[in-house]
């Protein structure tokens, strides 16, 4: 699994790509959190059109990011989620916690943005 961020004034864009399941979760939870923490970002976009297959994990993952966003009075956006994503997210109740969007937002909103791209080993590359 790959995560990358990008920021832009106070909105965070995290692409997912690949399998979102128990062990990659973690990872990309934890990368998100730092992101979180070091930006305060108002507004937090995660982009499921990378993933490939995701599990009641990426449920937990959008939860817990709900949680920590929603301490800093924040939104968060969820990009691009295929239809049998996009069915689990809405059976798991997170269309009332998060505003569901299907528009390409990294070329809206993160226009000649650099990404930090992170995998499961926290190696820190630029895209």
């Amino acid at each position: 699994m790959n995560v990358v961020i990008y920021n832009n004034n106070n909105r965070c864009l995290v692409e997912l790509h690949g399998e979102l399941d128990h062990h990659n979760a973690s990872c990309a939870r934890m990368n998100i959190d730092m992101a979180i923490d070091s930006k305060c970002p108002s507004e937090l976009y995660i982009d499921f059109s990378g993933v490939t297959f995701m599990d009641s994990s990426g449920i937990g993952l959008v939860m817990g990011r709900y949680r920590i966003l929603h301490e800093y009075g924040g939104t968060l956006y969820i990009v691009n989620c295929s239809p049998s994503i996009r069915r689990v997210m809405q059976l798991a109740g997170m269309n009332k916690l998060a505003v569901f969007i299907d528009e390409d937002v990294r070329g809206r909103l993160f226009t000649d943005m650099k990404g930090e791209i992170k995998d499961e080993k926290i190696r820190q590359d630029i895209k």
